[in-house]
């Protein structure tokens, strides 16, 4: 996986930020430690300088700007209420289907994102046309990550990545734009 603290950040605080308020998200705990895994690995490569209150230049927990932090809660917590409304929509044989690609270990992450971007784009058809197109996607990519976590506990570091990547491939510059970078 690409370090945080290069173009996967955004990604990795928006999803961890949306699983942590999600309604449904039965790895919560599992979820911390992954992320306190990965800010570690962040932290590590961070070059900036210490302050002499000790703490790291305008930067807050995993590396992003403090009001970056604050925008990405308020805006993960809105995709979470709309995740918890298509959440109902989602059958759980779309679910398992997925889970068993995750679980294919022959399959690489190339393959496996070809797969969820094939469930997103098929799920997205149901969803109200007056909703930006990208945001449902985006809402939907990670509605569909905890539920195949949920199901699987024990796929979660391979979801979380397959997903972090799948992301930043397809709703980078979305993600950008929301966080009015």
């Amino acid at each position: 996986m690409e370090q945080i603290n290069g173009p996967l950040q955004m990604e990795h605080a928006l999803l961890f930020t949306f699983l942590e308020v999600s309604s449904d998200c039965n790895f919560k705990d599992q979820l911390h430690s992954l992320q306190s895994q990965q800010i570690m690995l962040c932290q590590g490569n961070d070059d900036d300088e210490l302050q002499t209150d000790g703490n790291r230049s305008g930067h807050f927990r995993n590396g992003l700007p403090q009001t970056n932090e604050e925008v990405i809660r308020i805006i993960a917590a809105q995709l979470a209420e709309i995740g918890d409304q298509f959440d109902r929509e989602i059958q759980e044989r779309v679910v398992n289907g997925l889970a068993q690609h995750f679980l294919n270990e022959n399959l690489s992450y190339e393959e496996i994102i070809q797969h969820m971007n094939r469930a997103v784009r098929e799920l997205t058809r149901a969803i109200p046309a007056d909703m930006e197109q990208e945001k449902a996607m985006l809402v939907l990519t990670m509605v569909l990550t905890r539920r195949i976590v949920n199901s699987v506990p024990s796929l979660l570091h391979r979801v979380i990545t397959t997903t972090l990547n799948y992301m930043n491939q397809q709703f980078h510059n979305y993600i950008l734009e929301m966080l009015g970078e």
